[in-house]
């Protein structure tokens, strides 16, 4: 039953977003060294309507207060964060808070998720969440609110930076499209595929300046992050050269490597201060990104792109998958001498995830091969399939060797020298100073950062190789489209 509330002689309610990650519950988070906050709780606030008070807190940094005075909680979560946020939620509703369920994972499988919470959100909100909170505020809140597919992306508010705690390094984080033109079998935005569409770039520059509140320093970097900035590449040419007026000191991007073939957006990408990208690698096994249809990548052009940038003072930062289908021991050999030579400056490397609803998670459901029922285990380091060339402990034993070697000490200085070395004077010498103490604090945190999760995650994964999974909700659907 909804819950009704009359405010008419009372102050103003306030509303708690929460933004969950990692399966935290009560305990210290352990991420408090990552450089940015996500999206999603700052640009939910932007879209609050100004009848409630709005707090956001975000999970990565700081815990859950559960003595909160908010009347409504709102929650964000990714699907295996899903048994951490039943749990949340259930904690919420036993004090008599109205509880709202969002995300991703909300959005593609609502009637799983639904239960949980008084009411949902599904698909994007921009259209959506403000009469959702003059509902609620009200008392007439409905159980489900859904957005449709692929509504427009124009006159999007912009975040509330000013609500992002201290600990973030840069707070200021936008997107200027959503979706992805590519098919990757084990990528979330193909459960449901949805065009991809580009904001305005008006809009855009909107969020960017978007500052009042901050303190000087922390208006000079900025992230997009886009799951791919150049799925159009007419319209990201035309943000960069607007972005370059601003004169950040760095921003950091997200897209896909194909772009890179395109040297005028490599140039704009220098032009516009982008100081770090992160780039779906994913693999130096090309057998192994065809089978995921990643076939936007080649790996012959792997050392070239990477040192394209590394030459524009631009950082790479590239995901790297285990365990694909493809892959063998001898793949696995060669693999630390491979990355060494490609020559990338960040990795972020994960055990692949057959997440739930993927062409990926079919094929391995098909095949008789899912041996890890617990959603909560889907979250990159975990095992959580049989391979067909390798055992379980041949995966552990090399990721957790290529995570030791690729950040020790000794290899994160050795690579740091190795891009410094390749930077030369192409502007004023302030401007060359800044360039490069901007890009040697972003390699240090992020290289920290995944020293960091190597240490509390990667390293311990073997006392934590899965077990099937009886309780409530880790088992969630999977059990039913697996049997």
């Amino acid at each position: 039953m909804t819950k009704t509330r009359n405010y008419k002689h009372m102050k103003m309610p306030k509303l708690l977003i929460i933004v969950l990650f990692q399966n935290l519950l009560d305990e210290e988070p352990y991420y408090a060294k990552t450089p940015a906050p996500p999206l999603p709780g700052i640009l939910l606030a932007g879209l609050t309507p100004p009848i409630v008070d709005v707090e956001v807190l975000h999970e990565m940094v700081r815990p859950i207060n559960y003595n909160t005075d908010a009347d409504f909680i709102a929650i964000s979560f990714m699907d295996y964060i899903s048994p951490h946020a039943y749990e949340v939620s259930a904690k919420f509703r036993a004090m008599g808070k109205t509880v709202i369920g969002g995300g991703k994972f909300a959005s593609t499988f609502p009637d799983e998720v639904q239960p949980h919470f008084d009411s949902i959100l599904v698909g994007e909100a921009q259209h959506v969440w403000p009469q959702m909170v003059k509902d609620m505020v009200i008392g007439k809140l409905k159980k489900r609110y859904d957005s449709g597919l692929a509504p427009s992306l124009e006159n999007i508010p912009p975040p509330r930076y000013d609500l992002v705690e201290s600990k973030f390094f840069s707070p200021i984080v936008t997107e200027t499209s959503r979706g992805c033109p590519h098919p990757c079998t084990y990528c979330q935005l193909n459960i449901i595929r949805s065009p991809y569409r580009t904001r305005p770039v008006k809009d855009v520059i909107a969020d960017l300046t978007n500052t009042k509140g901050l303190r000087w320093y922390k208006k000079k970097m900025a992230m997009l992050l886009d799951n791919n900035l150049g799925g159009n590449l007419k319209n990201a040419k035309e943000l960069l050269r607007e972005i370059a007026k601003l004169n950040f000191w760095g921003i950091g991007t997200q897209y896909s490597i194909e772009c890179l073939r395109d040297n005028e957006f490599v140039e704009l990408l220098s032009k516009a201060n982008c100081r770090m990208s992160f780039i779906g690698m994913e693999s130096l096994n090309e057998d192994s990104l065809k089978d995921v249809q990643k076939r936007q990548n080649k790996v012959e052009e792997y050392k070239d792109v990477f040192d394209k940038l590394h030459r524009k003072g631009i950082l790479t930062f590239t995901g790297l998958m285990f365990a694909l289908d493809e892959d063998t021991k001898e793949y696995y050999e060669t693999l630390p001498q491979k990355l060494e030579e490609v020559g990338t400056c960040v990795i972020l490397p994960s055990i692949s995830i057959p997440i739930y609803g993927t062409p990926f998670y079919d094929k391995v459901v098909s095949e008789g091969r899912l041996i890890d029922y617990d959603i909560s285990h889907y979250e990159g380091d975990h095992v959580l399939f049989k391979h067909n060339n390798l055992s379980e402990e041949e995966i552990y034993d090399i990721y957790k060797l290529v995570n030791k070697i690729f950040y020790s000490w000794k290899n994160i200085f050795k690579r740091w020298l190795k891009f410094i070395s390749k930077q030369s004077v192409q502007e004023s010498i302030p401007q060359f100073i800044l360039k490069i103490a901007i890009t040697t604090i972003i390699y240090f945190k992020l290289s920290i950062f995944q020293r960091h999760h190597a240490q509390k995650r990667v390293f311990n994964s073997s006392s934590n190789i899965k077990k099937t999974c009886d309780s409530f909700v880790g088992k969630i659907r999977i059990i039913k489209k697996a049997s």
